[in-house]
């Protein structure tokens, strides 16, 4: 696509947004839809679903994955390590300590890229800083680390790290997924008091 087509359709994209906004957030909106735009061009913002993988793998205390997609979903698969706030509840006040954490990499994921990008465009737009979209959302992960394959009779070393790294990674999504609801229920509450910790808050 020709990049003025998609600059074009991405500041329309960002006038939706700020459109739909409750009052409060769009008072709060602390960029210009321009400099947004600007912003949202740059390939900085993005993260391969190689390099998530690569820090899902070592555990990666200085991210934090966001599952975009509505909860049933995210029970039913989700990243290791992903914290789930629906699109539909970004806004929720409940979130602030969340966003305003500015040493973590926010990672924002859905299905595709069109969610994860507004998620990213919204929260950008009220001055959160250090929030990245997965590129390709769970699609790519899918095709990417679930489904990956060596072929061939020889794999140079670059090769077999990157496999290694789509296998280990996809070894940890399949463990997490497969828990019953209960031990997941579990898995989840954990995750859940640990983020109230971080976020400064009481359980």
């Amino acid at each position: 696509m020709d990049a003025r087509i998609k600059y074009s359709l991405l500041l329309v994209g960002i006038g939706i947004i700020l459109a739909f906004l409750p009052y409060n957030a769009t008072d709060a909106f602390r960029l210009k839809s321009d400099e947004l735009l600007s912003k949202s061009a740059s390939e900085e913002n993005y993260l391969s679903v190689d390099q998530v993988a690569r820090m899902v793998n070592k555990e990666d205390s200085t991210i934090m994955l966001i599952d975009l997609r509505e909860t049933a979903q995210f029970k039913e698969c989700n990243i290791p390590g992903s914290i789930n706030i629906p699109f539909s509840d970004l806004l929720n006040p409940w979130w602030e300590g969340t966003f305003n954490q500015k040493k973590i990499k926010k990672i924002f994921y859905g299905n595709g890229d069109q969610t994860a990008n507004c998620a990213w465009a919204i929260v950008t737009g009220l001055g959160y800083k250090n929030s990245f979209v997965m590129k390709g959302g769970l699609n790519e992960w899918f095709k990417t680390v679930m489904l990956s394959q060596f072929r061939g009779e020889k794999i140079t070393p670059l090769e077999n790290a990157l496999y290694e790294t789509r296998f280990n990674a996809r070894k940890a999504f399949t463990q997490i997924n497969s828990l019953p609801d209960s031990l997941k229920r579990q898995y989840f509450k954990a995750k859940e008091i640990k983020q109230l910790k971080l976020d400064g808050g009481c359980q």
